[in-house]
């Protein structure tokens, strides 16, 4: 009989024999997927690592060969495959194109959002399934689980609220889900770097990436500075009166409350956030801690468009559910309006912060049901 570990995990790699048909591990060098890699080796599956390159701006600095080192150090510790993809295209064009041109808009994109959609479970997922993967898999915190009475795929959020990231999976429908396998997704991120270290892995002691996306430690405005020429511009108050400068409305989102500098003070010195911008005037419009009406630029309806549920089955109307508008954010209870094609209102009981372009993402409990991206509010 197989000796299992204290989560279940079977001792050896060669507990079972390859039985659950071939999977295609998308291994950025991390923790995380390294452990994912593992985990579906021990269960049986025939694994194969791949390691996506994609593009990177000249002016930052490139680790891709570092990273994809780490990932054949792993592939090589496993005994398994390492295929390398090169996605640098339809990255610039899909992901970070789209950021950008959000960015110039006036609007505040989810470049992770998009990154899921286009590149790991978009091109990725197309090539691995065309070249005889039954399953693609990565290192998200999340769950996918087959519904028993309906037979469709649902995601639940991670166990770990510190690491979920079904936030970022809301764009996912029954044909990815029905071939996507987050192992991780059930243990906490101390329990994967304590696999980490019993598998021997060499990324067990790694320090987990950090950043946005492909932009890294780097700050939102300096990455876009490179793209978007500055432009000075008006700080007002909420009586219109000139108060400060900025670099650019476009660099801002709303609630922000930095990168603008105030040089008309008053009398309570209490910090400043944005309510409202101007693309066009490239204006911005601030309110204090202690405005008389500090929820100025929250909203209680949210119109969001892209809509996709998960299961593909629209939610009940008159049910309450609760909405995230940003990753890691306050969850607000909600009510759906009704469905126009692509479009749903989202009428939330408290008033959020919510700005054009993020992704607002339903959850019922900690079924991920779905969600869109803010259009009006």
């Amino acid at each position: 009989m197989t000796p299992l570990n204290f989560l279940g995990i079977p001792e050896s790699p060669m507990a079972f024999k390859k039985t659950k048909g071939k999977v295609f591990v998308a291994m950025s060098g991390g923790v995380d997927s390294s452990v994912t890699a593992t985990l579906l080796q021990r269960q049986g599956y025939d694994v194969t690592g791949v390691f996506m390159k994609v593009w990177h701006p000249s002016f930052l600095p490139c680790t891709w060969r570092e990273e994809r080192l780490d990932a054949m150090r792993v592939s090589a510790h496993l005994g398994i495959p390492l295929l390398t993809w090169d996605f640098e295209r339809e990255y610039k064009e899909k992901v970070a194109d789209y950021m950008i041109s959000e960015y110039k808009a006036g609007r505040t994109p989810n470049p992770d959002v998009m990154c899921n959609k286009e590149i790991k479970f978009g091109a990725f997922f197309r090539r691995a399934i065309k070249e005889g993967a039954n399953f693609v898999a990565t290192g998200h915190y999340a769950e996918v689980r087959k519904n028993k009475k309906t037979g469709l795929y649902e995601m639940f959020a991670s166990i770990d609220e510190t690491k979920d990231q079904s936030y970022f999976l809301w764009t996912l429908g029954q044909k990815e889900l029905s071939k996507t396998l987050f192992p991780v997704g059930k243990f906490k991120k101390s329990e994967v770097r304590k696999l980490a270290k019993k598998f021997g892995l060499p990324t067990a002691t790694k320090k987990d990436s950090q950043g946005l996306c492909f932009v890294g430690k780097l700050e939102m405005k300096d990455f876009l500075a490179h793209f978007i020429k500055e432009k000075e511009g008006a700080v007002l108050n909420e009586e219109s009166e000139v108060i400060g400068t900025h670099h650019g409305a476009w660099f801002y989102t709303l609630g922000e409350r930095h990168g603008f500098t105030i040089t008309k003070k008053e009398t309570n010195d209490s910090p400043y956030y944005v309510i409202a911008k101007d693309i066009l005037k490239n204006t911005l419009t601030v309110a204090s801690a202690v405005s008389k009406n500090p929820l100025e630029c929250a909203t209680k309806e949210i119109t969001l468009s892209d809509v996709n549920f998960c299961t593909g089955i629209n939610p009940d109307t008159k049910k309450k559910y609760n909405v995230a508008v940003r990753y890691h954010g306050e969850p607000y209870e909600c009510t759906l309006g009704q469905l126009a094609g692509e479009k749903l209102l989202l009428r939330l009981k408290k008033p959020a912060v919510v700005a054009l372009g993020q992704s607002a993402v339903v959850y019922d409990g900690l079924l991920c049901l779905g969600g869109g991206i803010v259009e009006d509010i």
